[in-house]
C-alpha cells in the first residue's frame, strides 16, 4: 500500500460494488424484458443472443465495480495489477462462453431453419464450439503474458501425429462436412442406399450420420460411406412427389367410364386423405393389352414419402369399393392349358383311349 487504508476508502469501494451490482440486476431485469419481446419474432436469433447475454452482461457490470473499487482502494501497483489480471481472466472466459453460446445457437437456428425439422446438424456446432473455445483460450494465454507461438507450433507438430492416427475419424468428419455444404442431404430429408437402408436422416455429426426407418429404428451410417456409395433422396428438389398404382379392367369395360370413375376417385382422395396433394390432377394412361385385361397407370400426388402408403391404401380400397358400384369388372387371371396325346409315355396318366388336343381355361385365381 501506499497509504493506509481508511474507512472513506472502504466506503467508497463498497459504493462501487454497488454501484455494480445495481447495474446488473438492472441489466438482467433489461434482458427479461427484451426476451419477452424476442418470443414475439419469427427468427429465433435473437432468443440465442438474448439467453445468452443474460449471464454475461451482469457479470461483466459487477467486475466493473470490483475494478472500480480496486482502483479506490490504496493498494500496491502489483496487487491492483494482480487484480486487473484476474478480472480480465474471468471476463475474457465468461464472453468467451457466451460468444461459443451466440455463434453455435445461430448456427443451430439457422441449420433448423433450412431443414423444417427438429432435427440438427451437430457437426457444424460442435466444430464451432470448439473453434470460439480455442480462440478465448488462445487470448486467455496471451494475456497472462503466456507466449502461445511455441504453443501453436506443439499443436502443428501433434496435430500431425493426430491426424495420421485417426485417419478413419477425419475422413468421416471431412465426409460430414461435405455432405452439409454440398446439400447432398440434409436433416429430415427421405434417402434410401443402394445397400438397402432407408429412412429420415435425423442428425449428420462429425462421425456418423444417424437413420430413422419407418419401424423408429435408428440406422447409424458412417460418413465416409454414405458420400461414397449410391443414394436416392426423396425430399430433394422437394418433397412432393409422385405415386404410380397399376390397374386393371375387363376388355368387357366401357374405357371412357373407367377413366371418368378412376378419376373421380383419384380427387376424393386427393382431397380427403391427409399426405395427399388437393391441387394434383388426375392422371390415368393406358398402356397395354393384357392376357385377360386392360392394364394402366394412376398417378397420385403425395406430399412426402411416409404417406405413399396411406394414400395407396386408401385409393385401392375405394376404388374397388367404386368399380363394383358403377358394375366395372376387374378380371381375375385366366390361363389356357393344352393337353395333347404324347404316345405310350403318358400311358397311365391320360387313358389311352383319349387322343387329340383339349383346351381348357382355368381360373388362376381359383386355382
Amino acid at each position: 500500500m501506499n497509504r493506509d487504508l481508511t474507512a472513506h476508502d472502504m466506503i467508497i469501494a463498497g459504493v462501487w460494488v454497488a454501484v455494480g451490482l445495481a447495474a446488473g440486476v438492472g441489466l438482467r431485469m433489461l434482458l427479461r424484458w427484451l426476451r419477452k419481446h424476442a418470443d414475439r419474432t419469427r427468427w429465433n436469433g435473437d432468443d440465442v443472443i438474448v439467453d445468452s447475454l443474460r449471464a454475461l452482461v451482469p457479470l461483466a457490470a459487477l467486475a466493473g465495480g470490483v475494478a472500480a473499487a480496486a482502483a479506490a482502494l490504496p493498494l500496491t501497483s502489483r496487487v491492483n495489477h494482480n487484480v486487473n489480471q484476474v478480472l480480465t481472466v474471468l471476463l475474457i472466459l465468461a464472453s468467451t462462453i457466451t460468444a461459443a453460446r451466440i455463434v453455435t445457437g445461430l448456427v443451430r437456428a439457422v441449420t433448423q431453419s433450412r431443414q423444417g425439422v427438429a432435427g440438427s446438424a451437430t457437426i457444424f456446432v460442435n466444430i464451432t464450439r470448439v473453434v470460439v473455445l480455442a480462440i478465448g483460450i488462445l487470448i486467455v494465454l496471451q494475456t497472462l503474458g503466456i507466449s502461445i507461438a511455441p504453443l501453436l507450433t506443439a499443436l502443428g507438430v501433434g496435430g500431425l501425429a493426430v491426424a495420421l492416427a485417426l485417419q478413419d475419424t477425419l475422413a468421416n468428419l471431412f465426409a460430414g462436412i461435405h455432405i452439409l455444404a454440398s446439400k447432398t442431404i440434409q436433416p429430415g430429408d427421405y434417402i434410401r442406399l443402394t445397400s438397402g437402408e432407408e429412412g429420415y436422416v435425423v442428425d449428420i455429426n462429425w462421425r456418423n450420420t444417424v437413420v430413422r426407418n419407418l419401424s423408429n429404428n435408428l440406422v447409424i451410417i458412417p460418413n465416409a460411406q454414405l458420400s461414397s456409395t449410391n443414394m436416392t433422396n426423396y425430399s430433394r428438389p422437394e418433397q412432393e412427389m409422385t405415386l404410380t398404382v397399376q390397374v386393371g379392367v375387363g376388355y368387357d369395360s366401357d374405357l371412357e367410364q373407367v377413366e371418368r370413375v378412376t378419376s373421380e376417385v383419384v380427387m376424393e382422395v386427393m382431397t380427403e386423405v391427409e399426405g395427399a396433394m388437393p391441387e394434383h390432377e388426375p392422371a390415368i394412361r393406358f398402356h397395354t393389352f393384357g392376357d385377360s385385361r386392360i392394364s394402366f397407370t394412376v398417378i397420385l400426388g403425395v406430399g412426402e414419402f411416409s404417406d405413399q402408403y396411406r394414400i395407396k391404401h386408401e385409393f385401392i380400397k375405394r376404388l374397388h369399393t367404386r368399380y363394383r358400384v358403377e358394375g366395372i369388372r376387374i378380371p381375375s387371371p385366366a390361363r389356357t392349358i393344352a393337353l395333347q396325346n404324347g404316345g405310350p409315355k403318358d400311358v397311365g396318366v391320360i387313358p389311352p383311349q383319349w387322343d387329340g388336343v383339349t383346351t381348357i381355361s382355368v381360373d388362376a385365381q381359383k386355382a
